[in-house]
């Protein structure tokens, strides 16, 4: 596992992926308005999930997780959403006219999080969609089990939308079984998301060479993306250990020649070379 060191300014900078350890409220201000192509994030839910929840019962009764400990995220209290609202408004400082961020985030009940975010997404930076991931199969729960999430899309205004698909065949509901897990390692994040998921939306709203942020990185599922598909990226992570097991995929992915061709990156995206 790699170590990284305790600095300010980036950790890692390697092939366009640039790296920061530290809190994003710290670390987002100093970047330069305008300079974001894409946000993609999946930010604390304040759940407080994998903290001895039904979701850290159940993966300690089938022996799963790291010998059954609670995997808490940090932030992911009540203090989420103030933590989301804020990070909102500086997506609209950092994304050029245009520009979409899509943020992860819970669906259903008992708690409406993606109804408070919808709104705070739409002032801050401007409502596009909201698109259902049918995770498949049944979920966790009791009465309406858990079988979905949401990714809510913002489009700040003041220039055409950046939207590279041709096929006019994309849905607003992302269905189950696209996506298999390629990503190299046994770790696995609690509430990580599949690459194909960061994936699909990357090919929607970037061209190779844009650049893309992520500010709640994780295990770095969209810095391996951005990797694949020749983005440039900055990615922001808080916990020390997250971002030693992203750095390390990072470099097992490159070694493992999982990068895309251009010819078949062309292929998969339905568009001509941009």
């Amino acid at each position: 596992m790699p170590k990284i060191p305790s600095k300010l300014g980036p950790v890692y900078s390697k092939d366009g992926i640039v790296l920061y350890l530290g809190d994003s409220r710290e670390i987002l201000p100093t970047l330069p308005a305008g300079s974001i192509q894409f946000i993609f994030t999946d930010p604390p839910y304040g759940h407080n999930n994998n903290n001895g929840d039904l979701i850290h019962r159940r993966e300690a009764a089938l022996g799963q997780g790291p010998h059954g400990k609670s995997r808490a995220i940090a932030n992911d209290g009540i203090e989420a959403n103030e933590l989301v609202q804020w990070a909102f408004k500086e997506f609209n400082r950092l994304l050029q006219p245009g520009c979409c961020c899509c943020c992860c985030c819970g669906g259903g009940g008992p708690d409406p999080q993606f109804a408070r975010w919808s709104l705070w997404l739409d002032e801050a930076v401007g409502f596009k969609q909201m698109v259902v991931w049918d995770k498949g199969p049944m979920g966790m729960g009791w009465h309406y089990r858990r079988s979905y999430e949401t990714v809510l899309v913002g489009e700040k205004p003041g220039a055409a939308c950046h939207w590279y698909d041709e096929t006019k065949r994309i849905e607003n509901i992302i269905r189950p079984g696209w996506f298999k897990k390629i990503i190299p390692g046994k770790e696995d994040h609690p509430t990580e998301k599949p690459l194909g998921l960061v994936e699909h939306f990357l090919r929607l709203h970037t061209r190779s060479g844009d650049t893309v942020l992520d500010p709640f990185l994780g295990y770095g599922t969209t810095a391996l993306a951005c990797s694949r598909w020749n983005r440039k990226m900055i990615g922001i992570e808080l916990d020390r250990k997250s971002l030693e097991v992203c750095i390390e995929r990072l470099e097992n992915f490159a070694g493992g020649g999982i990068r895309m061709d251009a010819r078949k990156q062309l292929k998969l995206s339905g568009r001509r070379r941009p």
